[in-house]
């Protein structure tokens, strides 16, 4: 049995002016907006429509304070390259001290020597300064200050080789004024700061992924 308040009564012309029950009408596409529960400040519009889902703000707040997909993938990619060049420069260092150790103890010569390092000075020079320039690119400031110093030493250490030198390393001099001791240390330092590097990159390669 219908209820009389569920329809409207209007005129009609086919009754003579009679009585007509009509209806009402289909619900309409209607916005309301919720209080924002406590301790949060902003309100969050809710959209109902004919059984369709709730549209609401809190997914576009969640996505708020993150890199897009395509950034985050380069970054683990800047990471990922960092890597595994700062392994091949951890490489070169302690190539350069074995053979630096093998002319303080006389197994080889001084120009065998010279010959084997100054092969591989342009190599380092190049691996250090792309990774200085991925971390200015990228935007990383800490490494790229950190790896800054270093690969200005490289570049003005082979810039400033005099003419008539083999090399960065001579066989006629490094054997004056201790310049067999100060390419160890050199060396040396090399190797500590590259390991430094190597964790610093690994650590942020595992973030990177994690977060991609």
């Amino acid at each position: 049995m219908l209820k009389a308040a569920n329809f409207i009564n209007i005129p009609s012309a086919v009754s003579g002016g009679g009585v007509c029950l009509r209806p009402p009408l289909p619900p309409r596409l209607f916005v309301r907006q919720r209080r924002a529960p406590p301790g949060r400040k902003k309100n969050y519009i809710f959209q109902q429509a004919a059984g369709r889902g709730r549209v609401s703000g809190e997914g576009q707040r969640k996505g708020r304070g993150r890199l897009p997909g395509r950034e985050r993938r380069m970054e683990s990619v800047v990471f990922i390259f960092s890597l595994i060049d700062c392994c091949a420069l951890i490489f070169l260092s302690v190539y350069f001290i074995i053979t630096l150790s093998d002319l303080e103890c006389d197994y080889i010569n001084a120009r065998s020597c010279c010959s084997k390092l100054n092969k591989w000075v342009i190599p380092e020079l190049i691996g250090h300064t792309v990774v200085t320039v991925l971390m200015l690119i990228s935007l990383h400031w800490f490494i790229f200050l950190l790896n800054f110093p270093v690969a200005t030493w490289n570049i003005y250490r082979y810039i400033m080789v005099p003419s008539g030198n083999m090399g960065v390393f001579d066989p006629t001099e490094i054997h004056n004024r201790g310049q067999l001791k100060s390419h160890m240390k050199e060396a040396m330092i090399k190797l500590g700061f590259h390991l430094l590097c190597f964790f610093m990159y690994l650590y942020s390669m595992i973030l990177a992924l994690i977060n991609d």
